[in-house]
């Protein structure tokens, strides 16, 4: 039985490798090596010229994984509450926008917020203008829209394989309707919550096109800055590397304190 698991376990093992560690290993020694693949620490110590790029990306996916979060907290929470029929229903209309490419909902949005899109055309007869294009907000508009499926659904496959009878019991202990969703549906949610969280921030943190398309070229990421060092005029693998070195090491940082988080409420909720 052990050999046949071990079996199994090949093809994983080589996808891994190729995919996963391969890749990583090639992207540390880009990431401290030179043009002339010598050992160095410049590339890291060049990333300080784009501080503020660092900054704009983690603020701006910090927003919109804030934004996702409030949202798809209540609607997965009022899913798991109706019926089945109810539930496949809203499923599909939440799946129904992913089915488009990526880029053709990205570029819906530009012809609804640019200058003489939908909703200008609109707010014009009313003699209004709504300049949001380029903007910060129409970034975390587009990472928002995009990426809130992934808040739902891990939250409302918790809460919809919650046990009743403990909603039961705490309501036959005297706890009122807030009082059970504080003490126990809340708690006992939060590893959907986590695995939201996780699931909008890290492809927030570093997406481009989304960036690029509505904030208009002047909201660079950190995708569009590690594209530019690969495929751009300013051509530095290396720099391309270091940083997307340190932005995964600083998602995996949060992950790992997101989930030790989540593991002391769920001891709270037991005890």
């Amino acid at each position: 039985m052990r050999n046949k698991l071990s079996g199994f376990a090949v093809p994983y093992v080589i996808w891994m490798a190729l995919f996963v560690v391969i890749p990583i290993f090639i992207m540390v020694v880009y990431a401290f090596t030179t043009a002339e693949f010598e050992g160095t620490l410049d590339n890291f110590a060049a990333m300080g010229v784009y501080s503020s790029v660092f900054f704009r990306s983690f603020r701006l996916a910090l927003i919109a994984t804030l934004v996702c979060l409030l949202i798809g907290y209540p609607v997965s929470y009022w899913m798991a509450k109706e019926g089945p029929t109810f539930q496949r229903v809203a499923m599909a209309l939440i799946m129904l926008p992913m089915w488009m490419n990526f880029l053709l909902r990205t570029y819906s949005w530009m012809s609804i917020l640019e200058n003489n899109g939908l909703l200008n055309q609109l707010l014009g007869r009313f003699g209004l203008h709504f300049q949001m294009i380029g903007t910060p907000g129409a970034v975390v508009l587009g990472m928002v829209y995009n990426y809130l499926p992934f808040m739902i659904l891990p939250i409302y496959s918790v809460i919809v394989k919650l046990d009743h009878s403990l909603l039961e019991a705490a309501r036959d202990l005297g706890a009122n309707s807030a009082g059970v969703f504080r003490k126990v549906i809340l708690p006992l949610s939060l590893p959907g919550v986590l695995s939201g969280v996780t699931m909008v921030f890290v492809p927030s943190v570093s997406t481009f096109a989304i960036s690029r398309l509505l904030g208009g070229g002047t909201q660079m990421m950190l995708g569009d800055l590690i594209e530019q060092q690969f495929l751009g005029g300013a051509y530095n693998p290396h720099l391309g590397a270091a940083i997307s070195m340190v932005m995964m090491v600083v998602v995996v940082l949060c992950m790992v304190a997101m989930n030790h988080f989540g593991e002391g409420e769920e001891q709270a909720v037991m005890l």
